[in-house]
């Protein structure tokens, strides 16, 4: 990694996922979690004010070290225990069944192998553990005008944004890992152009007793 994406760009996220009209899209994103909870993507920690009082404690992956330091106040102030577990979602350091459930806010887009990364939450999760995801991606099939300049701009936008990309299928990518997707609401974020607010909110669930297993 180089200088821009150790130094510049930590500081971009931090400041394009705390505006104000992310807030009623995290406190919906985390109302249900319980229990165990492993975040991927923790960021600047912009999610800690909205974990509900029926979460004991989560572990934090994530891979900028500059953006774990700009999480700081918000673990300090977090009355739930908040730790930095690891920093490759590839590669997750638990067991399996691990955690009542997981979180993933805009993550998505900006991680090399998404697939890769969701089948290791779903290896951690207990069986039927949850998933609450809110991301953006492609834009609905009907929104075509919306589609074409997603995928025009997505060349530039990777370069200057490390790495996000805006065409990437939410679900398609959930189902593939072996969720169930129970819970979605696909819409427009508002203030900001189409092309890079195409969000997913929702719930994808893990097999339950008995339901099939993916390998590492």
């Amino acid at each position: 990694m180089g200088f821009y994406a150790e130094r510049i760009v930590p500081r971009i996220v931090d400041a394009a996922c705390g505006v104000r009209t992310t807030r009623p899209l995290r406190r919906r994103v985390c109302a249900g979690l319980a229990g165990e909870v492993v975040e991927v993507g923790f960021g600047s920690g912009h999610n800690v004010p909205f974990y509900p009082p029926g979460v004991t404690g989560v572990a934090a992956i994530e891979p900028s070290d500059l953006g774990w330091r700009l999480a700081a106040d918000h673990v300090r102030a977090s009355r739930v225990p908040v730790r930095r577990a690891g920093s490759d979602g590839r590669a997750l350091p638990f067991e399996d069944g691990t955690f009542d459930a997981a979180l993933s806010t805009w993550t998505l887009c900006t991680i090399p192998d998404p697939l890769v990364v969701l089948r290791e939450v779903r290896r951690v999760l207990k069986p039927g553990g949850a998933l609450h995801f809110v991301e953006h991606g492609l834009a609905p099939e009907q929104d075509r005008r919306v589609r074409h300049w997603q995928y025009r701009i997505e060349p530039l936008h990777k370069r200057l944004s490390g790495g996000c990309h805006l065409t990437r299928p939410v679900v398609g990518l959930l189902t593939a890992a072996g969720f169930t997707v129970t819970e979605l609401d696909v819409f427009y974020q508002e203030g900001a152009p189409k092309p890079f607010a195409a969000d997913s909110l929702g719930v994808a669930l893990s097999p339950g007793p008995g339901g099939r297993r993916l390998s590492r």
